[in-house]
């Protein structure tokens, strides 16, 4: 394991009090390595719990064995779900079915539009979800979705009496192990776990990338505050995920609050452009680039990889380097924007669509209009206008097209699948706007989750960084160079019986 940095030994040092712990890593800032060297630094039982099960498997390689790796869901799993095992692997559920043994029997009527009961089915399964990523004990009206072509008050509260029943009623058969109405989900029983108000019995719990944490999982985690140490540690600038329920647990948490700003994936022209979305974020932090690591900042005619915001630009770069001959692949594989153009077909045949995003919408045109004239359906107007240009079977063709990721030339991604990932060489694509200007003609307020976006996708560059539709920042005012850095760690001194690095043994090489 390598030498640690000087704040990385005051995270060390931190932690060997026996406080808990905020630590506030920045992109590429070495966070795995810092937690394996908190594993390492004493001989106590801790738990480690990271989101993704591929990351909890490659943690039980790297950390001591006194130190359980798991994600909550397993955790979860062997103390609640042993039961519901065999709902697990029931088949898939078409709505029509979950309607039925619902009781959903009539259609609703909702401005001018119809909710069938296939339709009220979904978005009752949908209410379910949303409870159970919440800290909530009851589910309520607040679970309830918003549809689109439905947001305003009146309509949605229509929607909320109609949904509420159902949603009970199938919760209720969530929490039967003899249950059939509706499929059993991962997220169920760990929404019935943290309803047990479970108790960890470790010395520590180490919560990784814990700026995505749900309520369902925070409240988990509050709950052994006074039992065990706890430590958050995350960066909270790359909050992206709060339409699944994620907020920033990290910011106001207690304990003692520290961070690390040296990154290792990039050197310091790719660590200053984060600093300008690290401003706009309004966040204290500000990286420093590795020396060692050689970037640049330009145009890039052959990327290893391009960011989009949406999945509508995404698809326009698809096409644009399959016109230029080259491999491309898809993070995540193509199969959201393949739904996206089935519904676009169902639609222009008048026969509705049971898409999540176009549910209400029996028409292509009543789409068309939506998007083109009502404010909250802005954001579908570039998918709408690529299916008026190229057609539905074009984009369906053009994404059979598409290979893995070891044999392509390029890959294409959102911002948001591309978190966690890194490409030599990125392109920033088309589709990120420059805010509106003000009625004064001063620049527009960059709203904070599109900052946030935007210093993801920027660091996802080791070498070389194109900034694409990004390049606005050079001439808005909050993402001009500035001084705040945050203030150097305190080195605490160590509680008795604890080790600091030093006492491990000899000093590794230096590295991160």
């Amino acid at each position: 394991m390598p030498e640690p940095t000087e704040e990385q030994a005051a995270v060390i040092d931190a932690f060997a009090t026996g406080d808990d712990l905020v630590v506030q890593a920045g992109a590429g800032t070495g966070k795995t390595t810092t937690l394996e060297m908190l594993g390492a630094s004493d001989d106590r039982r801790g738990l480690y719990i990271s989101f993704n099960k591929s990351v909890a498997v490659e943690a039980r390689r790297r950390f001591p064995q006194r130190v359980k790796c798991s994600t909550a869901h397993a955790l979860a799993f062997r103390a609640v779900a042993i039961p519901y095992k065999h709902r697990l692997g029931a088949p898939r559920l078409p709505s029509y079915r979950i309607a039925a043994s619902l009781g959903i029997q009539h259609a609703l009527p909702l401005g001018g539009k119809v909710l069938e009961p296939r339709n009220l089915a979904y978005i009752t399964l949908q209410t379910v979800q949303s409870f159970c990523w919440s800290a909530e004990r009851e589910l309520s009206p607040r679970h309830v979705p918003f549809q689109r072509g439905a947001e305003e008050p009146e309509m949605h509260q229509l929607l909320v009496q109609a949904v509420m029943p159902f949603a009970r009623e199938a919760w209720q058969d969530v929490t039967d192990p003899e249950g059939h109405k509706v499929n059993f989900k991962h997220d169920h029983y760990l929404k019935m776990w943290q309803l047990q108000d479970p108790q960890l019995s470790y010395d520590y719990v180490l919560l990784d990338e814990a700026q995505d944490t749900n309520g369902v999982l925070d409240d988990v985690i509050k709950n052994q505050r006074g039992r065990t140490q706890i430590v958050l540690v995350g960066d909270s600038a790359q909050q992206i995920y709060a339409w699944r329920g994620a907020r920033d647990v990290m910011t106001r948490a207690p304990g003692t609050h520290l961070h690390l700003s040296q990154s290792f994936r990039f050197g310091d022209a790719i660590a200053q452009e984060a600093n300008r979305w690290l401003g706009a974020v309004r966040s204290g932090l500000r990286l420093t680039g590795h020396a060692p690591v050689t970037t640049r900042i330009g145009p890039l005619e052959k990327p290893d990889a391009v960011l989009c915001r949406t999945n509508a630009g995404a698809l326009t770069e698809v096409l644009s380097h399959l016109g230029a001959s080259r491999r491309v692949a898809m993070a995540g594989g193509g199969d959201e924007l393949r739904k996206l153009a089935l519904a676009a077909r169902d639609l222009k045949a008048g026969r509705g669509t049971s898409h999540p995003e176009l549910l209400l919408f029996k028409t292509w045109g009543e789409v068309q209009e939506y998007a083109e004239n009502d404010p909250s359906g802005a954001d579908l107007l570039p998918w709408v206008e690529l299916i008026d240009d190229l057609g539905y079977e074009e984009i369906l063709g053009s994404l059979q097209r598409l290979g893995d990721e070891d044999s392509s030339d390029v890959t294409i991604s959102t911002a948001h699948k591309a978190k966690g990932r890194e490409w030599p060489r990125v392109r920033i694509g088309d589709d990120f706007p420059e805010p509106d200007p003000e009625e004064n003609g001063k620049p527009g307020r960059i709203p904070r989750a599109e900052a946030r976006l935007a210093y993801v996708a920027v660091t996802r560059a080791q070498h070389h960084l194109d900034r694409g539709s990004l390049s606005w920042i050079l001439d808005h005012p909050a993402g001009q160079p500035t001084v705040r850095t945050v203030a150097a760690p305190r080195r605490p001194a160590p509680a008795a019986g604890y080790r600091t690095w030093s006492d491990l043994g000899p000093t590794p090489k230096k590295g991160h």
